[in-house]
């Protein structure tokens, strides 16, 4: 890791969480070596850590991840067009207060991420990235995906 603020990035797997475990997510990205931090089911509350937080995770683009004293990817099973957190969040407190512990700031400097579709032209601005705290993966600098969609940052953080 370079140094910096700490920070999270919350992304989707664009998949089922009813229908997909946490287990065979952390299994699949294995086999294709694009480990995270976390990988978070949050509407039965499976979390399974795949890397320690003070490595590299493998799903940012170009060296994006290894900003910050901790650049913590969390991997929500959902869709992006479908906000996880219009349902339950069983086992957020947990991370976040482990995030904090790492000293991630229960903050959104880029706001809320917004809504698939829109959320693909959202602002990736590195002003607002190297300030750390919670960051969508649609507000990464050099991203280009949509997720996690126009989540409630507030039932997170």
């Amino acid at each position: 890791m370079k140094g910096g603020a700490p920070r999270t990035v919350w992304l989707t797997n664009e998949a089922d969480p009813r229908a997909v475990s946490a287990r065979s997510v952390a299994q699949t990205l294995d086999r294709q070596n694009r480990a995270v931090h976390l990988i978070w089911n949050p509407g039965f509350g499976d979390i399974i850590q795949m890397i320690p937080i003070t490595r590299a995770g493998r799903l940012l683009v170009d060296e994006v991840g290894t900003e910050g004293r901790v650049c913590a990817q969390v991997l929500v099973i959902g869709r992006a067009r479908e906000p996880f957190t219009d349902g339950p969040l069983i086992g957020v407190e947990s991370i976040v207060a482990w995030l904090e512990s790492w000293g991630v700031c229960r903050r959104w400097p880029a706001g809320p991420p917004l809504p698939a579709p829109q959320s693909y032209d959202a602002d990736r601005g590195r002003r607002q990235w190297a300030r750390g705290g919670h960051f969508g993966c649609s507000q990464v600098p050099g991203s280009s995906t949509p997720d996690p969609g126009g989540i409630d940052i507030r039932r997170i953080t």
